[in-house]
């Protein structure tokens, strides 16, 4: 198992670090964990299972893109404003969750109203989907993608 990870480690450093795609890597890890969780967290809500429940301020329901634009403003800000060379990484982690936040909530931005659980809201998720794909396949590079699986092929 050792060898696995020093292998994968080896193509991380290769195909993202000395590529420059670091960030990129990073908020495309942020961006999918991110909306997985919200995904089961509002099935959770909806099912009335576990602690979390919908949020409301003055009786309005605050959609979770609302934090996600927030955090959308706040690192596209911090990312092109702020001469710094650390914290990029954090930077590029608060905006895939703010992203996902807010790309997970897409359906209400294309019909203006809550159509989260219905054939409509569907949209999210395949908007999710087509942009991960994308960032994974071409931001990433095939040669990383290409390394990892040569190298679980040969483990397995």
């Amino acid at each position: 198992m050792g060898d696995l990870l020093d292998d994968i480690a080896h193509g991380y450093r290769h195909h993202i670090v000395q590529a420059g795609k670091e960030q990129a890597f990073w908020v495309l890890v942020a961006f999918l964990i991110t909306f997985i969780i919200v995904r089961l967290i509002t099935h959770a809500i909806r099912a009335g299972r576990g602690p979390f429940r919908d949020v409301s301020v003055g009786g309005s329901h605050v959609h979770h893109m609302v934090p996600g634009i927030i955090l959308l403003l706040v690192t596209g800000y911090l990312a092109n404003a702020v001469e710094a060379r650390a914290g990029r990484t954090t930077v590029a982690l608060f905006f895939g969750i703010g992203a996902a936040l807010t790309l997970d909530e897409f359906a209400l931005w294309l019909h203006l109203k809550d159509v989260y659980w219905e054939k409509a809201g569907r949209r999210s998720i395949d908007i999710v989907i087509v942009c991960a794909t994308i960032a994974g396949l071409f931001l990433l590079g095939f040669g990383f993608w290409r390394d990892v699986a040569r190298v679980i092929g040969h483990y397995l």
